[in-house]
């Protein structure tokens, strides 16, 4: 897959008449006959190749006068890999737009963060996606209104300011324009769940691009899961069929209050339960669980390239669709990190869980035993260095980082540049290779970093018959770039440990 696949008219040609699910996300097909965009699997009969033209966002289609299908529903499309798979402007801005910062904070808080003129930020988004920061926010906003009205009975009213609108009329106006329905109309038109729905929980489908293996994803967030902030849940949520099934649960600090969240793998889709204080932390929510599962990876493309080595290959085989497990606060997991130098799994989980019960914020949780959000680094910055049961220098290491996070000097958001950011925590005290890979893996979402010095890869390696010095284990491992990161999923994998396996 390559940037700017839109241009490429004869290979989305193509993709559309096979009707492909793995282009979703990518490209939108807007036809000029019936005015409509669609993604490339819309089960209609495609049309005919003269009367599509291709964009590579909805927004472009929607500034370009056209409206959603009905049948497909782009607007429930997979991301596009592109955003997780790069670190230039155009997609830290895309990530950012996603975490609701043009919503929050406009196109100039979007230009300050990545440290750009306005006038550069919209003239790069325009020139690659066809729309600017305004119009992918409005796109945006667009989609969590459909998703508000379609699974919940909330009021109109509330549901135009949940979903991000300045006024009633511009959501009616909106809605009208991009779904061509009106708002009770796409209410009318929504299926009614006859599961009985939990009090002020909004029920989710989250789509992936097949395949997707679901064992190392909630085998390790189940595995690492700190108490009181994350816990997996047997009988949580109903799966196919009305049967209960086990999800992963876990509490969110989000821009306007906290949530609770519990994920289930399906055949199809993920299974998202969301609890929000403020309705308005929706499209976040939402936007950091995706990244949480890496649900907007090309996994045929991560498994093409890593299957070109004869070593990799039978794993590949095996089990594709691997994804990254990451992270919802790339803060916490930073700190998290640092709790887990050279110790065990269960030790790093007991002192992150000290952590929690000293500093987090209570939460309340009818439905488990969720307790607390992570702490912040604010709260974090104020604790006493002699309180913690590590060693000295991994205090010094832990209370300098903290700092750095609470005082804005080390940035490890969705706008961060990946190698900027790595080099900055290699030239804090305590931070060697392992440590600055791992949070550009799992953090940051780096999907090329690697992890040559981490003793489970160098037992996999070693197994395996492949180079276990860190050195000529690196130097065999550019083959598998740019997607390193997915590497070290499938040699963790060869791995007894629990990481690697879904809860009972």
């Amino acid at each position: 897959m390559q940037k700017g696949m839109h241009t490429d008219t004869e290979r989305c040609v193509r993709a559309v008449q096979s009707k492909d699910a793995r282009f979703d996300g990518w490209f939108f097909t807007a036809v000029l006959t019936t005015g409509i965009y669609c993604r490339p699997s819309c089960p209609v009969v495609p049309p005919k190749p003269e009367n599509m033209v291709f964009h590579p966002s909805a927004a472009a289609c929607q500034q370009a006068g056209f409206r959603a299908c009905k049948r497909c529903r782009p607007d429930t499309s997979p991301g596009s890999p592109e955003w997780n798979r790069r670190a230039d402007l155009v997609a830290r801005a895309m990530r950012l737009i996603a975490d609701g910062v043009v919503d929050r904070e406009g196109v100039p808080g979007l230009a300050a963060r990545l440290g750009y003129s306005t006038r550069q930020i919209e003239r790069q988004l325009l020139a690659e996606l066809g729309a600017g920061p305004l119009a992918l926010a409005r796109a945006q906003r667009a989609q969590t209104a459909r998703l508000l009205i379609e699974t919940t009975a909330l009021p109109m009213a509330q549901v135009a300011f949940a979903a991000g609108f300045s006024s009633i009329r511009t959501f009616n106006d909106t809605v009208r324009e991009v779904f061509a329905l009106s708002p009770s109309d796409l209410r009318a038109r929504a299926p009614r769940n006859a599961a009985r729905p939990t009090p002020g929980a909004l029920s989710l489908r989250l789509p992936f691009r097949a395949p997707l293996n679901p064992d190392n994803l909630f085998g390790h967030l189940a595995a690492t899961a700190v108490p009181g902030v994350e816990e997996w849940l047997p009988h949580c949520l109903e799966g196919a069929g009305g049967t209960p099934v086990g999800a992963y649960r876990r509490t969110l600090r989000l821009p306007y209050g906290h949530g609770i969240v519990a994920l289930a793998p399906q055949p199809d889709h993920i299974a998202c339960r969301l609890t929000l204080g403020d309705l308005r932390d929706l499209p976040v929510a939402i936007s950091r669980c995706r990244r949480l599962l890496d649900l907007d990876a090309d996994p045929v493309a991560v498994d093409d390239r890593l299957r070109t080595d004869p070593v990799l290959a039978p794993l590949v085989d095996k089990a594709p669709g691997r994804r990254v497990p990451r992270t919802v606060d790339e803060a916490e997991f930073a700190v998290r990190a640092v709790l887990g130098q050279q110790v065990s799994t269960a030790a790093a989980r007991t002192h992150a869980a000290r952590l929690v019960t000293a500093h987090g914020e209570p939460v309340d949780d009818p439905e488990g035993g969720l307790t607390h959000l992570f702490p912040s680094p604010e709260a974090l910055a104020a604790l006493d260095p002699g309180t913690l049961a590590l060693p000295r220098t991994r205090r010094t290491t832990l209370t300098t980082l903290v700092r750095h996070l609470a005082e804005g000097e080390l940035p490890l958001g969705a706008e961060s540049d990946w190698a900027q950011a790595r080099a900055r925590l290699l030239a804090l005290p305590g931070f060697g290779p392992w440590t600055a890979d791992v949070i550009a893996m799992r953090a940051l979402g780096d999907p090329d970093a690697f992890l040559p010095t981490d003793l489970g890869i160098r037992r996999a390696a070693r197994e395996l018959g492949l180079p276990s010095t860190p050195a000529a284990l690196t130097a065999r491992a550019a083959a598998w770039r740019p997607w390193r990161a997915y590497a070290v999923q499938y040699l963790w994998a060869t791995d007894s440990h629990p990481i690697n396996f879904l809860p009972a």
